[in-house]
C-alpha cells in the first residue's frame, strides 16, 4: 500500500482474518447514516449562503448560540471518519452563521444594536452560552488545523481575553480576573444586567412560536430572567474562556496562549484554597472573594445561591447553581492537558468532600447539599438531594483513572463497566440506540411543517443527526464533547494514512475495550474483504499522550512517539495493547504528517 510521506516509523501489519463483528458493522452504519441525516438536515434548515432558515434573535432563550448548535458535533463526526461532505457542509454553515449574526441587530437591547456578532464573536454574553455556540468551532481544528481563517479566528478570539484587543477589555492581569459574567468582543458588562439584556427584543410568541423554555408570551420570557442581574465580577463559568486560548495554542504552538490559561486557572486554584476548598462564585473587581456582592462568596447569577424564586411557566422555584457546577470543571481539565499536572483536577475533585461533609439524614436516607446561600432567612447549605455532590465525576475518572471516583456516582456508567469487561453488550446496545436516534431525527426533519418565519433557531436542535457520544466512547476511548463547548478528551485518535485526512479510513471500525492509567486496548477491523487499509493511531485528540509500546498478541513493538501505523489486509483485524504515558506531550492540532 502506498502511504503518504511523513507516516510514523512504527508499524503494525495484520493479515489475520477477522469476521466483521456486529459492533463493527453497526459502527460503520452509524457513521454512514449520520452523514445521510446531516445532508437532509442541512438541505432543509440552511440556505445556499449557509444562513439558518429561522428568525435570528438575541438572548438566552433563543440566541446565536442556539443557532450555532445546529452544527453541534459535525466536526467531531468528520474527525471520527464520516464522509468529507459533513465537514464541507459544516464550514458553509459556520461561515454563514458568522455573517448572519453579524448582520442581525437588536432594536431595544443595547448590547447588540450594531450586530449580535462583532469581529465574528458575540458582543457580550456569558460563557454558559458562549461555550455552546463555540462547541463546533473548538473541534474544527481536528480536521483542518491549517485553514487560515481558523487560525486567525483562534488568535482573535483568544485575544479578547488576553488584553490584545483594546475594544475587549475583559481581563485584568493584575487581579487575574475576567471582569464580568457578561463578556465578549465588545468587552465586559460592568453594570447590573436587565431581563431585556437576557431575553432579547420583544417578539410575538403565542400562536407563532413554541419556545423550548415553554414561555407562553414575551412577558414570561422577561420574567424568566428577572433575577439574572448580578453579573459584575469574575465567575467560574468564565473558565470556559480557557478553551479559546487552548485552541489558539494547539493551532499555533505559541507559548503566550498556554501561559495565559495557566495564569488564569492557577488564580482559581488559589481562590479555592483560600475559600476553604470550595470554588467561590463571584470575585470582585478588586480581586477579592465575594468582593462583587458584599463578601458573599456564594452570590451572583448562576452562583452557589442562585435560586430563582418563581419560574413563570411552572410557578415553582428552580435551583440553577448547576449551570456552573457542571461546566467549570473543564477549565481545570484544560490545565491538565497543558501540563499533565493532576493538582488541577485535585482542586476540583477536593471540593466534593467539602460539600458532601455537610450531609444530613432525611427520612432515613443520607442527602447531600448542592447549593449554598440564604434559604428561608438563614445562610448555609441547602437543596439537599439523595445523590452526592460530584459534578464532572465521569470526566475526573477519565483524567485520573482513579477507581474511587466511581464511588461518588449513583451507579457505574455502562461504558466504564464495558471497559472493565463487565458489560459485553454495551457496544451493540449503544450503537443500536444511536441508529434509532438517527432514524427519529430524520423522521422529525421530514415531518417538520414549520416555515422559516415561525421557526426559532433552537427548534431543530433536537433533530440534529450528528450523533457522536457512543462513537467517541467506543472508538476513541473518550468523553463525549456534548454541547458545553470544551475540548475532546480521549485516549486514541485515528487518521487515514493514505488519504491524509482525520478519521478512520473507509471500512475500518475501532473498539476501545480496556483502559488503565498507562495502557489502552483497542480492536481494529477492516470489514472490506477486497481492499487493504492503513490507519495512523495517535495518542490523544491532540497528540498529548506518548505511546511507548504496542503489542499485537504476538510481538511488542517499541514506539516512543505520539503515533504509529496499522496496515490491515482485506478482511483482517487485530487487537492491540498500547502502552502510553498520558499527558506527556504538549497538545497540538498538527497531524502526523505535518
Amino acid at each position: 500500500m502506498q502511504m503518504s510521506p511523513g507516516a510514523p516509523s512504527a508499524q503494525i501489519v495484520s493479515r489475520t482474518p477477522m469476521s466483521p463483528p456486529h459492533w463493527a458493522l453497526l459502527q460503520r452504519r452509524v457513521l454512514d447514516d449520520a452523514t445521510a441525516g446531516c445532508i437532509e438536515f442541512f438541505d432543509k434548515y440552511f440556505d445556499e449562503r449557509g444562513y439558518l432558515r429561522c428568525v435570528p434573535r438575541w438572548g438566552g432563550n433563543d440566541g446565536p448560540d442556539d443557532a450555532a448548535e445546529n452544527l453541534l458535533n459535525w466536526p467531531a463526526l468528520h474527525a471520527l471518519g464520516a464522509d468529507d461532505i459533513v465537514f464541507e457542509m459544516y464550514k458553509i454553515g459556520w461561515e454563514g452563521h458568522l455573517r448572519q449574526y453579524t448582520e442581525a441587530k437588536t432594536e431595544e437591547v443595547p448590547l447588540a444594536r450594531d450586530g449580535m456578532y462583532y469581529k465574528e464573536f458575540p458582543t457580550m454574553f456569558d460563557w454558559f452560552h458562549h461555550g455552546e455556540g463555540l462547541n463546533a468551532f473548538f473541534l474544527q481544528g481536528l480536521s483542518d488545523p491549517h485553514d487560515p481563517d481558523y487560525i486567525n479566528r483562534a488568535r482573535r478570539f483568544a485575544g479578547f481575553y488576553m488584553g490584545t484587543d483594546p475594544q475587549a477589555d475583559n481581563y485584568d492581569p493584575e487581579h487575574r480576573i475576567i471582569k464580568s459574567l457578561f463578556n465578549g468582543s465588545r468587552g465586559p458588562l460592568l453594570r447590573q444586567a436587565t431581563a431585556l439584556d437576557w431575553a432579547g427584543d420583544p417578539i410575538e410568541v403565542e400562536g407563532r412560536f413554541n419556545p423550548l423554555h415553554r414561555e407562553r408570551n414575551f412577558e414570561e420570557m422577561l420574567e424568566h430572567f428577572r433575577d439574572y442581574t448580578d453579573v459584575v465580577g469574575d465567575h467560574p463559568l468564565n473558565l470556559g474562556a480557557t478553551t479559546l486560548a487552548l485552541t489558539a495554542y494547539a493551532v499555533t504552538g505559541e507559548e503566550q496562549y498556554r501561559d495565559w490559561v495557566l495564569e488564569y486557572v492557577d488564580a482559581w486554584v488559589q481562590r479555592i484554597e483560600a475559600n476553604g476548598g470550595i470554588i467561590p462564585s463571584n470575585i470582585g473587581l478588586d480581586g477579592t472573594i465575594g468582593g462583587a456582592y458584599g463578601g458573599k462568596w456564594w452570590a451572583g447569577t448562576y452562583g452557589w445561591g442562585f435560586t430563582v424564586d418563581v419560574v413563570p411557566y411552572t410557578g415553582e422555584r428552580a435551583h440553577r447553581g448547576a449551570q456552573f457546577q457542571y461546566r467549570a470543571g473543564y477549565g481545570f481539565g484544560n490545565a491538565l492537558l497543558l501540563t499533565g499536572d493532576q493538582r488541577y483536577v485535585d482542586a476540583w475533585r477536593g471540593m466534593w468532600d467539602k460539600v458532601n461533609a455537610n450531609s444530613r439524614e432525611i427520612d432515613g436516607q443520607t442527602h447531600y447539599p448542592h447549593m449554598y446561600g440564604t434559604e428561608e432567612g438563614e445562610e448555609g447549605w441547602y437543596h439537599y438531594r439523595p445523590v452526592k455532590f460530584a459534578p464532572s465525576a465521569e470526566e475526573v475518572y477519565f483524567w485520573t483513572q482513579d477507581e474511587t471516583v466511581l464511588d461518588e456516582l449513583p451507579e457505574t456508567p455502562r461504558w466504564v463497566r464495558h471497559l472493565n469487561g463487565e458489560d459485553p453488550d454495551y457496544p451493540v446496545d449503544s450503537l443500536q440506540d444511536d441508529l434509532d436516534r438517527i432514524r427519529s431525527c430524520v423522521e422529525g426533519i421530514r415531518a417538520d411543517a414549520t416555515t422559516p418565519d415561525t421557526r426559532m433557531s433552537d427548534d431543530m436542535n433536537h433533530l440534529n443527526p450528528a450523533i457522536t457520544d457512543s462513537l467517541i466512547r467506543l472508538m476513541l476511548g473518550g468523553i463525549p464533547t456534548g454541547r458545553v463547548g470544551y475540548p475532546l478528551h480521549c485516549r486514541l485518535r485515528y487518521f487515514d494514512a493514505v488519504e491524509r485526512r482525520a478519521g478512520l479510513p473507509e471500512d475500518v471500525a475501532a473498539l476501545v475495550d480496556g483502559m488503565t492509567a498507562d495502557s489502552t486496548s483497542v480492536t481494529l477491523v477492516n470489514i472490506s474483504q477486497t481492499r487493504e487499509r492503513a490507519i495512523v493511531v495517535q495518542g490523544g485528540a491532540y497528540a498529548e499522550h506518548l505511546i511507548t509500546t504496542v503489542n499485537d498478541g504476538a510481538d511488542t513493538v517499541d514506539v516512543n512517539e505520539t503515533c504509529f501505523t496499522v496496515d490491515l489486509a482485506p478482511g483482517a483485524g487485530v487487537r492491540l495493547d498500547i502502552g502510553m504515558q498520558r499527558y506527556a506531550r504538549q497538545p497540538t492540532f498538527r497531524r502526523p504528517w505535518d
